[in-house]
């Protein structure tokens, strides 16, 4: 896990090395473990690597890394977690290894299968390689966008990078504000990081499951995964589903498992991190297999002491049910402020509230020296959650609109239209223009993927929301806010396996007897504590941020709508946010709703502030 960039001159001309170390230190926060560069012959290409050190920590993972050939220069950012077994798959073709690390299993791979190397990857990477004999330059990202790769184009040079904001301060870049894709965030923050557009003109995201090729100044992208493609036939009785799916995810977590550093997890109580780390439990029982890290008990629990969102009870119970002494971070009114600038800034986008929590979270992770968390990220999306256990504000809209917008692509403008009626009714709507420019989608992952006919409305919604809309986003986010503390995350629930698995079950194994996740639950049977697999709660993982705006946010508030942003006034209607926000600052009456409304258009004068 680390942070990767490069530079390549299409001129020919020699990249100039402090433009690629500034580009690298940009994204130091990601490896604070070392960092490298590389040169092409004529230096008209450049590397640089930032490095988390996780798997063969030594001098044998170091990046950039050549092959032994000297013909193959890549650099790297994720786990590939079955390195060992595709090494043994290769040395029995004659591949010879100098190294522990999945990196060099990675350039062998690529010599003996090229493209082909990336579906035998059960992973997440973002990576980049590079030919010194035909000077061609490849990239890639997993299969469901878990690792980062973005990247601007011009005439004169192709620049990637793991982060947007790298890109935006390297002055090698046009950093012009893309309206259009603003507008989208402040109507739909949900409605972009599916699509390969950003907020600035000239970046571009790398989008999940897709590889790119530069050759001779030319950049050709193509996607080379597709979920609805890979679907297994799937089991005929329920015992035999919920049976497989209890051995896949048990697989999932334990190759998540192999490292040579310690490792760990962020404990909710709710049940997908329950499961994770009861399933870490069990998998120790059976007997760690090589590389597996002894050291993994380990689980950090975020607190909010008198505040409806705290699961403190249920997550001693998971950690006591796992023979876990949990790490426990309390969460409160002095903590709002807390390094908010900061918070803001890693989280390199504009979102639906202020994740400090998440943040002050993964930070204590790296105070303790865990570096690698082992998350419930996913399963969400993939089984359903939030409509059906009756989850408030502004993500039960979001997932009532997901459920018309999987329909066809008019449903989804009518969506739109509807929202910004509904909003512009509470008096929360404030784009300039208002209803006449209302933004167009953007064209997403996997909306025009031809889903099986036999599927129901749960399976089509869950196959939106997993690979367009809202899971890129909450991978984002969380990409951002542990990497802004040098910690990895790893998350079980996205096993391609289980994911294609999970996908062709019928919507009958997803939502059952009231419950949603059924096929997940039953197989977690006599592994968990029974009453968080059969609990029916849902609690979101964010901050108090309705007690935080009605008390100590109040002030931070003012002064940002007080602050002078050129670009945000063309954008939104200034008078009309400041009326709103201070109607509802005076009356403490901010709840989940206005907060999923009003705070993308904070967060949003907030960062053309710092960028523009």
């Amino acid at each position: 896990m680390c942070g990767i960039a490069g530079i390549v001159n299409l001129g020919g001309n020699a990249v100039e090395p402090a433009d690629i170390s500034r580009l690298t230190s940009l994204i130091a926060h990601r490896g604070p473990f070392g960092e490298g560069t590389w040169f092409s012959a004529d230096r008209s290409l450049a590397f640089g690597h930032r490095r988390l050190a996780i798997i063969d920590p030594g001098e044998g993972g170091y990046q950039p890394m050549l092959s032994a050939d000297g013909r193959h220069v890549i650099v790297f950012n994720g786990e590939i977690y079955n390195f060992l077994e595709l090494r043994r798959e290769l040395e029995a073709q004659g591949a010879v290894f100098r190294s522990q690390s999945d990196t060099e299993v990675i350039l062998a791979a690529w010599q003996a299968w090229r493209e082909d190397m990336l579906p035998r990857f059960n992973g997440m990477w973002a990576l980049a390689i590079f030919n010194t004999s035909t000077r061609e330059l490849f990239l890639a990202r997993d299969r469901f966008g878990i690792k980062p790769l973005l990247y601007a184009a011009s005439p004169e040079r192709f620049i990637f990078a793991s982060e947007q904001r790298a890109l935006v301060r390297s002055g090698l870049i046009d950093t012009s504000v893309d309206m259009e894709v603003a507008r989208r965030l402040l109507l739909d923050a949900f409605g972009i990081e599916g699509s390969e557009r950003t907020l600035f003109r000239q970046v571009r995201r790398l989008q999940g499951g897709h590889c790119m090729w530069l050759r001779q100044g030319k950049v050709s992208v193509k996607r080379w995964w597709r979920t609805v493609d890979h679907l297994p036939t799937v089991p005929a009785t329920e015992a035999e589903r919920v049976a497989r799916f209890r051995e896949l995810f048990q697989d999932a977590v334990a190759l998540r498992m192999r490292s040579d550093v310690p490792i760990g997890t962020c404990l909710s109580g709710g049940f997908d991190s329950s499961a994770v780390i009861c399933a870490m439990a069990a998998h120790e029982k059976e007997g760690m297999g090589p590389r597996d890290s002894m050291a993994w008990r380990h689980a950090f629990v975020a607190t909010f002491p008198g505040a409806l969102n705290d699961e403190r009870p249920m997550a001693e119970e998971a950690a006591a049910w796992a023979n876990v002494a949990p790490t426990f971070l309390e969460i409160g009114q002095t903590d709002a402020l807390t390094d908010i600038d900061q918070i803001l800034d890693d989280l390199d986008d504009v979102y639906i509230a202020l994740p400090s929590a998440v943040w002050l979270l993964y930070r204590q992770l790296t105070r303790n020296s865990v570096t690698v968390s082992l998350d419930g990220h996913g399963a969400d999306e993939l089984m359903g959650a939030y409509l059906q256990e009756g989850r408030v504000g502004a993500f039960r809209i979001r997932n009532a609109a997901e459920d018309l917008a999987s329909r066809s692509k008019l449903a989804r403008r009518c969506v739109d239209v509807l929202r910004a009626l509904a909003l512009k009714r509470k008096g929360v709507y404030f784009l300039r223009g208002g209803l006449r420019k209302l933004p167009a989608p953007l064209p997403l992952l996997a909306e025009d993927d031809v889903l099986p006919r036999e599927w129901g409305g749960l399976n089509k919604r869950l196959y939106r929301m997993f690979h367009s809309t809202v899971l890129p986003t909450i991978l984002r986010n969380f990409d951002r806010l542990s990497m802004a503390h040098g910690v990895e995350v790893r998350m079980p629930f996205m096993d391609w396996r289980l994911v294609t698995y999970t996908m062709a079950l019928p919507d009958s194994s997803k939502s059952a007897d009231g419950y949603t996740k059924a096929v997940a639950r039953r197989a977690m049977a006599n592994l968990m504590p029974e009453s968080i697999r059969t609990a029916r709660r849902k609690v979101g993982f964010n901050s108090p941020m309705p007690e935080w705006l009605n008390g100590p946010l109040a002030g931070w508030t003012g002064d940002l709508l007080d602050r002078n942003v050129p670009a945000f006034a063309e954008l939104v209607d200034e008078a009309g946010l400041r009326a709103a926000v201070s109607r509802l600052t005076a009356s403490k009456s901010w709840d989940w709703e206005s907060v999923g409304r009003i705070w993308p258009y904070l967060n949003m004068k907030w960062t053309l502030a710092g960028y523009v």
